[in-house]
């Protein structure tokens, strides 16, 4: 019987020590996937900025050369990204596939001109600089006239700072929620063990010898918790990189090594401190508040 208490209480701490670990992986987990979305949040921004793009239109009867020497005078610039030349066969065409019938065909000739597709590095993209450029690329001479979407770039734009700010106080809230979890989760640790806290203070124990093994063990479990965390996270993201593809960019090897950092940083952090805080107000009660 006397043997068997012990083998007891250590099996409902193991038990214990278990479960809170788990609890601490899937809150750093969720951790990981938010530091991911807001660490590819400005890729995701770049994304949809460099769809935005200026069709220069070309004047008529120039040489190839002409063309060819424009091109790469734009694709040299530091504010463009790409060019695509479209010639005047290719825009009729393009043309009729969104009519659904052959224009030219009805009017007898093809009335438009060549053109370049120019798209723009994200820097660029804001409503001053794409006015500026308008009249940059208005400058040269092969270029008779330059169009781009104007109302549709600033709906982009003021949605790309609306989901910005969205986003940051969403994130905020969602950190200050896991970080609840993780806490609460270590008090109820804590709390399992307030007697033996109690009893060690009536032998005579200091407070830090009591907090070491507390504190030690809270470092491993927020490590523990914390390599737990990073492995399912990188396993899903390189298993899944077809589907998160946009969201999710992995030519950015430092973006996943930045994320993994700060789930492991964090994780031993708000373990450690949650850990602290809990044992000094345990510290602090009598052991008539202890069934409390």
């Amino acid at each position: 019987m006397a043997n068997s208490t012990p083998k007891r209480l250590k099996k409902r701490f193991l038990n214990s020590w278990i479960t809170s670990l788990i609890s601490i992986s899937l809150v750093l987990i969720l951790l990981g996937t938010l530091s991911i979305v807001l660490l590819n949040a400005r890729h995701l921004s770049e994304y949809v900025r460099e769809k935005i793009g200026f069709t220069l239109v070309l004047k008529d009867n120039l040489k190839e050369v002409e063309i060819i020497r424009l091109q790469k005078t734009l694709n040299a610039s530091k504010y463009v990204k790409s060019t695509r030349f479209i010639d005047k066969e290719t825009a009729a065409k393009e043309l009729t596939e969104e009519l659904g019938e052959d224009f030219s065909g009805f009017l007898g000739y093809n009335p438009l001109f060549a053109s370049l597709d120019v798209k723009l590095y994200a820097p660029y993209t804001s409503s001053d600089s794409l006015l500026r450029l308008e009249q940059v690329f208005l400058a040269y001479p092969q270029v008779s006239e330059v169009y781009y979407q104007k109302d549709l770039v600033s709906l982009i734009n003021k949605n790309v700072r609306k989901i910005s700010i969205i986003l940051v106080i969403i994130s905020a809230l969602l950190t200050f929620i896991f970080f609840g979890l993780i806490n609460n989760t270590i008090r109820i640790l804590i709390y399992s063990e307030r007697f033996t806290i109690n009893t060690m203070q009536m032998v005579g124990a200091s407070k830090n010898f009591i907090r070491k093994p507390f504190l030690r063990r809270s470092l491993l479990l927020g490590i523990y918790g914390s390599v737990l965390a990073n492995t399912v996270l990188i396993f899903a993201i390189y298993t899944y990189k077809k589907e998160l593809q946009g969201l999710i960019t992995y030519n950015d090897f430092s973006t996943t090594l930045v994320m993994a950092a700060l789930v492991f940083v964090l994780g031993v952090l708000i373990s450690f401190l949650s850990t602290w805080f809990a044992l000094n107000k345990f510290l602090r009660l009598k052991f008539d508040e202890l069934f409390y």
